[in-house]
């Protein structure tokens, strides 16, 4: 597996700065999985542009089904009322679908767009897939900016989860930040509802790990992790209990199942990593992992032997295609295939020191 390249942030940081120092640009594509930090940023444009009592009318709103060439002209020719400028969003329109002749007049239109004017494409439900080889995405290029809301850094993660416990009036460690993240999940959006929760459960001014485990909510891939590491302690009742949890939480046997099955190709590889003697940095390229993450799955690793880490890979593969070709009950095969993975003997001895 090929190291996964970082994505492009050029655009987030021109757009923060262009923001910061209350100079918008004419024209913005905003994309990327950090809704969160999508709406925080649109929320502070809106509040920039659209001033005074009069600021709702230079806001020109476009859904998709009515977009077109004609009715986005319409928009940019509005002059702004009481204020500097206009803002004309659309949302949900992937401007490389549109048509040949649509796309030849959107293009005029990007390059001749008034001083008064933030043309701001909002990509939510649909993905933004440009392409760079066009003269759209020329257009693109040379009028605006392509924003791209990326999952954040674990630096950036850790320090925004300590400000947001901080306005609740609560502490949390860096550590316990990390963990928080491991727990439910690495996007604002959905960390944002468990910081308040835990923050609002929390009877101390600093944040425990008993009150993250009261009341955050798991993301699957923790939940199985923690799985494969009571197998990998000798602890399988533990093990077994954590996949009940799964099943009263009404998770798709299938579901556990892409997970169980990911977790143990991690766990292969991390295995290999370690057999070639590189470390956590190797491995996170090869997946895509933040630093935490992947020093929490090279440590599970050490409790596994490497032809161990390659038959569950292969039984998870088997598994999966039965409950996918066969009609066998899920729980039963998943129940089976942890009474095979947390077999005694496939745990290495314990290294001597």
């Amino acid at each position: 597996m090929p190291p996964k390249g970082k994505p492009d942030t050029a655009g987030y940081q021109r757009f923060k700065k262009e923001l910061a120092a209350g100079t918008p640009g004419k024209l913005y594509l905003l994309h990327g999985e950090e809704t969160y930090l999508r709406d925080h940023y649109l929320g502070k444009l809106r509040s920039l542009l659209l001033t005074g009592g009069m600021g709702t009318f230079n806001l020109h709103e476009i859904p998709a089904r009515e977009m077109s060439p004609r009715r986005l002209e319409e928009a940019l020719d509005c002059l702004p009322m009481m204020a500097e400028r206009t803002l004309v969003l659309v949302t949900d329109f992937d401007l490389f679908k549109a048509g040949e002749k649509d796309r030849e007049e959107y293009i005029r239109l990007l390059g001749d767009l008034p001083d008064y004017v933030c043309l701001v494409f909002v990509y939510d439900l649909i993905p933004y897939k440009g392409d760079a080889r066009t003269k759209l995405a020329g257009a693109i290029r040379q009028n605006g900016v392509v924003v791209n809301f990326a999952r954040q850094d674990q630096g950036d993660l850790v320090d925004w989860v300590r400000r947001r416990f901080r306005a609740l009036g609560k502490d949390i460690d860096s550590r316990l930040a990390l963990d928080l993240i491991f727990l439910c999940g690495d996007l604002m959006t959905n960390l944002i509802g468990e910081i308040e929760k835990v923050g609002a459960y929390a009877k101390g001014q600093r944040i425990t790990r008993g009150d993250i485990d009261a009341v955050a909510t798991p993301q699957l891939d923790a939940v199985v992790f923690r799985m494969t590491d009571a197998i990998g302690e000798g602890k399988f009742d533990r093990a077994a209990a954590v996949l009940g949890e799964l099943y009263q939480m009404q998770e798709p046997p299938i579901k556990i199942m892409w997970s169980l099955g990911r977790q143990m190709r991690q766990l292969y590889s991390a295995r290999l990593v370690m057999e070639q003697g590189k470390g956590a940095q190797y491995l996170a390229g090869l997946w895509g992992l933040k630093p935490y993450p992947a020093e929490k799955l090279m440590g599970a690793a050490r409790r596994f032997t490497l032809p161990w880490c390659r038959r569950a890979v292969v039984r998870c593969g088997e598994v999966d295609l039965a409950m996918k070709s066969t009609g066998q009950d899920g729980q039963q095969l998943l129940t089976g295939l942890l009474l095979e993975l947390a077999a005694p003997a496939s745990r290495p001895a314990p290294q001597r020191r």
